[in-house]
């Protein structure tokens, strides 16, 4: 597992309750709206995807071609994270409610399972 590439790092402040508000504005703007979630899923699904061949590109051995655009890590992380605000919009659902109980999961169900850096000892 690798270090955390955030630590120490200025991150822009902005609350996720903002960003599911900022997308939401720009969607509802169009006639079209939301996808439906099975459209959602496929686009996540081909996001994903555009996101494991950057990796590849940048992380694996597959080099890419001389006539490929120029893409980025975090430009296909950011196309994935609006269709799961795309997503959860549609549906209703509140992102933070859903990173608070997803945290409270790990925080309980895997509190033994990983090696702390940072033990204090007895």
């Amino acid at each position: 597992m690798g270090d955390s590439g955030i630590a120490g790092r200025v991150l822009a402040e902005k609350t996720l309750a903002d960003i599911q508000r900022e997308v939401d504005a720009y969607i509802t703007q169009f006639k079209e709206g939301y996808f439906s979630p099975l459209a959602l899923l496929a686009r996540m699904a081909e996001e994903v995807g555009e996101l494991a061949r950057e990796v590849n590109h940048r992380f694996g051995e597959k080099p890419k071609r001389k006539d490929e655009a120029e893409n980025s890590v975090e430009m296909e992380l950011g196309d994935v994270f609006f269709i799961v605000l795309c997503f959860a919009n549609s549906l209703g659902i509140d992102l933070t409610e859903a990173h608070d109980r997803v945290m409270h999961k790990f925080n309980t169900r895997d509190a033994g399972r990983w090696t702390r850096k940072h033990t204090e000892s007895p």
